[in-house]
């Protein structure tokens, strides 16, 4: 499977890169915490480690550690604006739960 990303998230993500003046992708990954027990974890990359793994999508590379990639392969990365919030959206057919906030998860 891979990790599939939207229009919309990847033109996000691009222009993100772009402001900040460098960068490679973005590293997806999982930490442990929250009400259900996980949550995502996204930030700015620079470099590939030996046991990560590289997606591309619509132009965008994700990179994945190989731990995290178990909880996260197939996952689809959106972005969107509700109001006044936005940001990125994880659609994980791997989780098997969310807590009430929204903020971790389970599987």
């Amino acid at each position: 499977m891979a990790i599939t990303v939207s229009d919309t998230a990847a033109l996000r993500a691009k222009t993100f890169l772009e402001n900040r003046g460098s960068g490679l992708g973005l590293r997806l990954g999982v930490k442990t915490t929250g009400c259900s027990g996980l949550a995502y974890v996204l930030e700015f990359v620079d470099g590939v480690n030996p046991d990560d793994k590289l997606f591309e999508d619509n132009g965008v590379k994700i990179i994945i550690d190989g731990k995290s990639l178990a909880y996260l392969d197939g996952t689809h990365l959106d972005f969107a604006r509700e109001g006044l919030n936005e940001g990125f959206q994880f659609t994980n057919p791997n989780a098997s739960g969310e807590c009430g906030c929204g903020e971790s998860f389970n599987v």
